[in-house]
């Protein structure tokens, strides 16, 4: 005779400690990352779309804003490296929304893992590439002619600056990403929010007094000009408008950061509301 067993599904834990918990998200950085092997256009659009936006504004715009190249450059290489980091932050939310709605999530609810594993390795693995799409920006300034005028070593604390901003305004894209349902509603949200904050600034042109006066204060407390005033002080170490004088950093840096921390706050709990309901 046999006797017929059966057997118990295992109850998997609730929770796990902290290591665990970081394991599980360098696991899941890891997978985000290889993807692209996967994936090789998303590669594509964080290498050739700042390549392309480099070379139209420089070539296209730079004799008339600045009368040659090589005097425009100090103002939009930082200005393009700052608005090449809000659009790659995209990536995040267009990344999470497929991992929604192809019930990849799902999925990951029924491994043992901890719950933030599947968003926190999404965000880092985005800012890897965003740095990644930094330094291609970074490397066709130099070859068109742009320099770094301070030391080579402020490049640190620049892409430092620029990737905690990044890191911080990401929220807003994990938000969209979670709340939407479709990936190509994070794209639009993307281009109807970024570019305006973008080109009211001075990422592509000084502020002058020849703006009316509401634009002007947009433009000179806009986290991407403020983004831009401490990038060029790192790296060129002058005012663009004046030469003669040294462009504030450590002002501008720290308003920079405020701005991404109030963001954060706003946005975070959001983003944990959405990715509950998710759940």
């Amino acid at each position: 005779m046999t006797t017929a067993t059966t057997t118990m599904p295992r109850e998997l834990p609730r929770h796990v400690n902290l290591t665990t918990g970081l394991r599980n998200t360098l696991t899941l950085t890891w997978r985000n990352l290889v993807q692209i092997k996967h994936n090789p256009m998303e590669l594509v659009d964080l290498s050739i779309q700042p390549i392309m936006f480099v070379l139209l504004f420089a070539f296209v715009f730079g004799p008339a804003m600045a009368g040659s190249v090589k005097d425009y450059l100090p103002i939009l290489i930082p200005g393009i490296i700052v608005q090449n980091a809000l659009f790659a932050s995209m990536t995040t939310g267009v990344g999470l929304n497929n991992d929604v709605t192809k019930g990849v999530f799902d999925r990951f609810r029924s491994l043992p893992i901890a719950r933030s594993a599947p968003l926190a390795g999404r965000i880092i693995a985005d800012t890897v590439k965003q740095a990644w799409s930094m330094f291609i920006v970074m490397v066709v300034g130099l070859i068109i002619g742009f320099r770094i005028e301070t030391n080579w070593f402020n490049l640190i604390p620049a892409f430092g600056l620029l990737l905690a901003f990044a890191l911080l305004f990401s929220w807003v894209s994990v938000f969209v990403g979670l709340a939407v349902n479709e990936p190509e509603k994070v794209q639009i949200f993307g281009f109807t929010i970024i570019f305006p904050i973008t080109f009211l600034s001075n990422a592509f042109i000084p502020v002058s007094d020849k703006y009316p006066s509401w634009i002007r204060t947009i433009m000179e407390h806009n986290p991407v000009s403020l983004l831009g005033d401490a990038i060029r002080g790192l790296l060129v170490g002058h005012k663009v408008t004046d030469p003669s004088a040294a462009q504030p950093v450590l002002a501008p840096a720290i308003q920079a950061l405020l701005w991404g921390v109030g963001i954060a706050i706003v946005f975070i709990p959001l983003s944990m509301r959405a990715f509950k309901k998710n759940g």
